[in-house]
């Protein structure tokens, strides 16, 4: 007897194809075992799949189908062309769509399967026979035959987990919607379930934001995409408890929602300054943190206004938009016409859209906000007799003391700040020295 327990004698040698067949045999005797094996490594291997117990259980299927699909060609000479995908591997094609995991682990599954499967076939050919040649020449048939059915199947379920996560996230944006919908209108009356469909939790503290942007043809990103992963991005450097609630509005803008938990806090100069710091532009607008379904709600009609407050204003606003610091400004673009003319006759010239006056109204905002000459030098970063300079020429343009009327007086200039020349009138020849 040949060495290696090989069963073929020197009068009557293997051919390579019979040899192939002899190990689909003994493959096949072991298809259980097999399978087990692969599963176990492709698990080790795959982090996101391994937490999955369910995901764990439809991939095993997959493989064994797998494997028994490649064996039978192995055995009896089957085409590739004839083959088709197991039903078993489409399904775990589907589910890995569903699962938001990104296709490479897919792909992933069918290589790092492929590479385990080809070593235990090469060595059952070493144990089957001593001929290094038919050797050889059998491995080249299982390598070719093997390589072709993985780059068969492999492309299909690639297309299967495509048409399928388009179609998922189409439903389940839809089923989003609805629910988000629902809690804006006061309709919700299972917490639980709707908590279960959006994967967020209603009860805690969250922040409603509403973020937008502008189409680029020079950048090939698509926008709503580049909004989600800026929000995402958003929420982890501010620390929030968990992942934000996002809802696309249209292909430039989106709804969400940012967790703080129990009791936590937003920084809304962190948030500034992360914003700011984007390399694409990105305006967002933010509600203030309030508690459970209701707060939900609150939360985003405060972040809606606060966006009203920036599309007024512009491309000359700030890009980032907080409804504490612009809530009765909200209230004012209603009705921009009335505002225009109020603003024109509490200001009076001061409201003239130019660059001298302009100064003039920070300075007196500033002075008005700080409540001393020195504060508003500091935040300025003008000499203390510059501002008391600036504040008698505002006083002029005024044509009446500051302290008269000054809530009107303060509110007017906060109008200003943030609206710009959408409520300023139009200058003129006047060019006060300031």
């Amino acid at each position: 007897m040949p060495p290696n327990g090989s069963t073929e004698s020197a009068d009557q040698r293997l051919s390579p194809r019979e040899l192939v067949a002899l190990v689909g045999a003994e493959t096949n005797r072991r298809l259980a075992e097999i399978a087990q094996d692969l599963l176990a490594e492709l698990v080790a291997e795959l982090d996101e799949i391994a937490v999955d117990e369910r995901l764990v259980q439809l991939m095993a299927a997959s493989i064994e189908a797998n494997v028994d699909t490649i064996v039978h060609m192995l055995r009896h000479g089957i085409d590739v062309e004839r083959t088709v995908a197991p039903s078993a591997a489409i399904e775990y094609a589907r589910r890995v769509a569903q699962r938001g995991l990104p296709v490479n682990s897919l792909v992933r599954c069918y290589r790092l399967g492929q590479e385990r499967f080809l070593r235990w076939c090469l060595k059952e050919l070493q144990r089957q026979c001593d001929d290094a040649v038919t050797v050889s020449d059998a491995a080249m048939h299982i390598v070719t035959d093997t390589s072709a059915y993985i780059d068969r199947v492999s492309q299909y379920v690639v297309e299967v987990y495509e048409e399928e996560r388009e179609r998922w996230l189409v439903n389940r944006n839809a089923s989003r919607w609805a629910r988000v919908r629902e809690l804006l209108d006061g309709q919700v009356s299972d917490i639980a379930a709707t908590e279960n469909t959006l994967g967020y939790r209603l009860r805690q503290r969250h922040v409603g934001v509403v973020a937008w942007t502008e189409k680029t043809e020079a950048d090939n990103d698509d926008e709503l995409a580049h909004l989600e992963r800026s929000i995402v991005a958003l929420a982890a450097k501010l620390g929030c408890s968990g992942a934000p609630l996002l809802v696309p509005c249209d292909e430039l803008s989106a709804w969400g929602w940012l967790p703080l938990g129990s009791d936590g806090e937003l920084d809304g100069t962190a948030l500034a300054d992360i914003v700011a710091s984007w390399d694409r532009p990105i305006t967002v607008a933010v509600g203030t943190p309030r508690v459970g379904a209701r707060g939900f709600a609150h939360t985003h009609a405060q972040a809606k206004q606060a966006q009203a407050v920036a599309l007024a204003a512009g491309t000359a606003g700030p890009a980032t938009v907080a409804f504490g610091d612009v809530g009765g400004i909200a209230l004012m673009c209603a009705h921009l016409d009335s505002t225009r003319a109020w603003v024109a006759d509490t200001l009076g010239a001061l409201a003239v859209d130019d660059e001298p006056r302009a100064r003039l109204r920070e300075t007196l905002r500033v002075f008005l906000s700080s409540g001393s000459y020195t504060a508003a030098a500091d935040q300025l970063n003008l000499h203390r007799n510059s501002v008391v300079y600036r504040l008698h020429r505002a006083e002029e343009e005024l044509g009446r003391p500051l302290r008269e009327c000054r809530l009107q007086l303060e509110l007017a200039l906060d109008v200003c700040h943030w609206l710009g020349r959408v409520v300023l009138v139009p200058g003129g020849d006047a060019d006060p020295d300031a």
